[in-house]
């Protein structure tokens, strides 16, 4: 008899848990990031205008270094980038920007994005002239910078 009252609601305790994970799951999985700028940011291939953007890592389950940016309100898709994982030495409980000085009279590129929570993160690539020019451009400048964004 004890069974029969215990049962009904260990499976419903089982059922609300796992109506819950997909969810968990989801923010990991796209790691999907409201990032806000002030100043031009340059990304590889194209430069985004101050504003607010999305950035989501794209549903590929085969490919988990596309980086897809969306404008704030989802309208537009900026760019589809390929990444390589970078690591960092601690995880932090917000996300994290790396941007490469750059002379005042270009944007900051966007070197690396870090996920809350997580050490592995994703390192934009730019074409080996922007490399060389970001080389140069940090024995003139400041070296490369880290942001701790808390959004």
């Amino acid at each position: 008899m004890w069974v029969r009252k215990v049962f009904p609601i260990f499976v419903g305790l089982i059922l609300a848990f796992a109506a819950f994970l997909p969810a968990a799951h989801a923010d990991l999985w796209d790691q999907m990031t409201k990032l806000t700028f002030n100043e031009p940011v340059e990304i590889p291939h194209a430069t985004l205008p101050a504003g607010s953007y999305w950035f989501v890592l794209a549903n590929d389950s085969l490919n988990r270094d596309v980086v897809d940016i969306y404008s704030g309100n989802w309208s537009k898709l900026y760019a589809t980038l390929q990444t390589i994982p970078t690591e960092r030495a601690q995880s932090t409980s917000h996300t994290q920007l790396t941007f490469a000085e750059q002379p005042a009279n270009k944007p900051e590129a966007l070197l690396k994005w870090y996920y809350p929570g997580q050490r592995m993160g994703h390192e934009f690539i730019y074409s080996p002239r922007h490399e060389k020019e970001f080389a140069r451009d940090a024995k003139l400048e400041a070296p490369v910078k880290p942001l701790n964004a808390g959004f």
